[in-house]
């Protein structure tokens, strides 16, 4: 059929393993949620935020009842959140969340991952403090009037706000998000995603050969089972 046709199925298939990766993560945000906080939304903010983000990746309905289901159910196991630290090829900071059944199995996967890649592990706050944790809220620009709402997301705890063609990104304090997710539940605003994330305090610059070096092994990372998201400080 062609070389733009295989162009075009690698695309494809790309697009696909990033959607059934956001799938399962979201899945187990579900099912942590739901084991924290109980399966009725009205009454565990987790959730909440679990399902709306599950919407904004375009999750199908039933496989978010589904997974409010097993999670329920006193056979479904229970997921850890986990956090590891390490640097990458050329010094490059690393922060990897997991969420896992099984922490001895995951910390040995990530170990060689990062092993045979370039990297190293590191102890507990040997990079974190290179990042700064902070709330952030993505919205469709054709969903958020800006300029009628920024002041209130000011009021309800923005710190810098975004604003893209496609996107806009609203930025906020660690001891901010729960305010403003109150505040955008009170306005019936919803965003495409609402996370804590670990932000880069400064970034580095790398030529692009060993930014690829460094890519493979987020890559590698993010394509573990248990990996829920990688944070770097590549510029």
């Amino acid at each position: 059929m062609g070389r733009i046709f295989e162009k075009r199925k690698h695309k494809m298939f790309a697009r696909f393993d990033r959607m059934a990766k956001a799938f399962t993560r979201i899945g187990k945000d579900i099912a942590i949620a739901v084991k924290q906080g109980g399966p009725l939304p009205e009454n565990n903010p987790k959730l909440r935020l679990a399902i709306q983000n599950a919407k904004g990746a375009n999750m199908p309905k039933d496989r978010v009842e589904a997974a409010i289901k097993r999670a329920s159910s006193k056979d479904e196991k229970d997921f850890q959140e986990v956090t590891y630290e390490g640097y990458g090829p050329h010094g490059v900071p690393l922060i990897v969340e997991c969420a896992t059944d099984n922490p001895t199995r995951t910390v040995a996967n990530v170990r060689l991952i990062f092993a045979k890649n370039g990297g190293s592990m590191g102890n507990s706050g040997s990079v974190v403090f290179m990042f700064e944790r902070r709330g952030v809220f993505k919205f469709d620009p054709a969903k958020l009037n800006l300029d009628e709402l920024e002041l209130d997301l000011i009021d309800a705890g923005a710190e810098d706000i975004e604003r893209g063609e496609d996107e806009i990104i609203v930025y906020t304090k660690f001891t901010e998000f729960g305010h403003m997710q109150k505040f955008l539940e009170s306005k019936h605003l919803d965003a495409k995603s609402s996370e804590l994330q670990y932000i880069p305090t400064t970034t580095k610059e790398l030529t692009e050969a060993e930014q690829d070096e460094v890519l493979k092994l987020i890559e590698l990372l993010e394509a573990d089972d248990d990996v829920q998201n990688v944070y770097h400080n590549l510029a």
